[in-house]
């Protein structure tokens, strides 16, 4: 096993305040959601609260303020990137996000393997069972990291992932109890009530922690919680009975999670359920492909109610009545490329364009209109080369850099303001890209079709800018909403922390922290 050089930052003020963590009884049972709650009910108490979560899996990922990657040729500093979810909290607690928030990302690619990306590095692509050995070397990283901050909040708001409990992965844990341990952090456990078996999960948990370990948690939530609590209340009775640990609160379904971007691809098993206006919607077909990658750039999309946004699952067809299919970022282009053949979606798609419908490509989804995409590397599978859909003029190769970068720019087509970022692997040429989509700020980006029907873009987060949203919407034929996007997410995370105050006592909570 070769050793890690992990670059420690100079050293960081003593802690200041104190933390809790939140420990899962399995995966989405709503601890990223349930934290962003948190964030903004003590945040608005006037607490300066932070998020941090040791390592996250998913593809769904932000840009950051900082880095520690070296700057570049021209001087300037790379950004980093952190998992969406504590994206979301950062934003819920009123703080940019930073790569401390959520110094381990893994990024699935493959159905055993992960890119590793450490405070904003990516370290390569790492097999499952080569990565538990390489964890215990991030745990300095990790403690690094959590010092930081902790050293500029009150309060800071620790998430497990996934259970605690399994057993086969202490050895090499870095972010569940062996965290809590190394930090002194005092733990509740959160169940979920909506998929049943929480009695079970919760006592299966005490059975199998150690008696140390039972001694760190502190009690135990209900998440999800719908129906009548007094026909609950004696399952609650049985598990503290049994466990020693009290019940420290109930939370209520929240209606209004799907208005919050979607941490990673357990999202895409409830799709968004359609237009809600009482006109013909705008048909946005989107094929699902594997390892689907910063899908919340369709979240405005689907918040607007003259969109009917489907996800296409493998085994269906692609609507004929689609007026646009929408190929969204995948964390590996070539074998998303492949699936899609498989599924027979590029017949579909040329169809779709003969019939005049349009297509859209953002950043992975960008490269597949191309004609080729190489990967001669082999930083993304095995190395080789693989036919694009051939819409646009264009031709990828897969570098080992990556690009992060913020966009804040005018975007000379629509004569609107654009914000997003881009966050790729890889390189794109050919005749198309003079042709740009975008004209940021006196640079072309992206490429459109001669017929204007075909165009894609590396940016990520378009939708999200309210004009340039319904200027698209109306080229397209849609119907433009009045849609304040930005203003839903925060109203969502304001009445989910309104709801958290009355279903849960937060001064206990709090009291707990140390």
């Amino acid at each position: 096993m070769p050793s890690l050089d992990v670059p420690l930052l100079d050293p960081c003020p003593p802690r200041r305040g104190r933390s809790l963590m939140i420990q899962g009884t399995s995966s989405d049972v709503g601890k990223s959601l349930l934290l962003a709650g948190l964030a903004r009910a003590y945040t608005r108490r006037g607490l300066k609260v932070a998020p941090f979560k040791a390592q996250n899996m998913s593809n769904n990922a932000a840009v950051t303020v900082d880095s520690d990657l070296p700057p570049d040729a021209s001087g300037r500093r790379p950004r980093g990137e952190i998992g969406r979810a504590q994206a979301l909290q950062a934003r819920a607690a009123g703080l940019a996000p930073s790569i401390h928030m959520n110094p381990v990302l893994l990024k699935p690619q493959a159905l055993v393997g992960s890119q590793v990306v450490l405070r904003g590095r990516a370290l390569g692509n790492w097999p499952a069972r080569h990565y538990h050995n390489l964890k215990p070397l991030l745990m300095p990283a990790v403690m690094d990291s959590y010092a930081r901050v902790a050293a500029e909040a009150d309060l800071v708001l620790v998430e497990g992932a996934g259970a605690g409990t399994e057993t086969y992965l202490r050895h090499c844990d870095i972010t569940n109890m062996r965290l809590a341990d190394a930090a002194d952090l005092p733990v509740v456990l959160l169940t979920d009530n909506d998929r049943g078996g929480a009695m079970a999960a919760l006592v299966g948990s005490w059975l199998l922690h150690s008696e140390a370990e039972r001694a760190r948690i502190q009690g135990y939530l209900i998440n999800k919680f719908r129906g009548y609590f007094s026909l609950y209340e004696p399952a609650c009775r049985t598990v503290t009975e049994t466990t020693g640990w009290p019940l420290l609160g109930v939370a209520r379904w929240f209606d209004l999670a799907a208005r919050l971007p979607a941490e990673d691809a357990l999202a895409l098993e409830r799709p968004p359920a359609g237009a809600t206006g009482p006109e013909p919607a705008l048909v946005v077909a989107v094929p699902q492909l594997p390892s689907a990658a910063n899908f919340d750039d369709l979240d405005p999309l689907s918040s607007e109610p003259g969109v009917d946004l489907r996800w296409v699952r493998p085994g269906q067809p692609i609507p004929a009545e689609a007026d646009v299919v929408l190929l969204c970022g995948a964390k590996t282009t070539r074998p998303a490329l492949d699936a899609l053949y498989a599924q027979g979606w590029d017949v579909d798609i040329a169809a779709h364009v003969r019939r005049g419908g349009r297509v859209v490509g953002l950043c992975a989804g960008f490269q597949m209109l191309g004609r080729t995409v190489s990967d001669p590397l082999g930083i993304e599978g095995p190395a080789g080369e693989t036919p694009g859909l051939g819409l646009l003029a264009i031709d990828t190769r897969i570098t080992a850099t990556k690009r992060l970068v913020e966009i804040d720019a005018l975007d000379a087509a629509s004569q609107t303001r654009l914000t997003g970022y881009e966050m790729h692997m890889g390189v794109s040429d050919g005749a198309g890209l003079d042709r740009p989509w975008l004209h940021l700020d006196g640079r072309g980006e992206g490429a459109v079709s001669a017929d204007g029907r075909v165009m894609g873009s590396y940016v990520h987060g378009v939708f999200g800018s309210d004009a340039f949203r319904r200027h698209w919407l109306s080229a397209m034929g849609g119907r433009a909403s009045g849609l304040d996007y930005q203003a839903q997410v925060d109203d969502a995370l304001d009445a989910l922390a309104d709801q958290l105050e009355a279903d849960l006592d937060l001064d206990t909570l709090l009291a707990l922290a140390r």
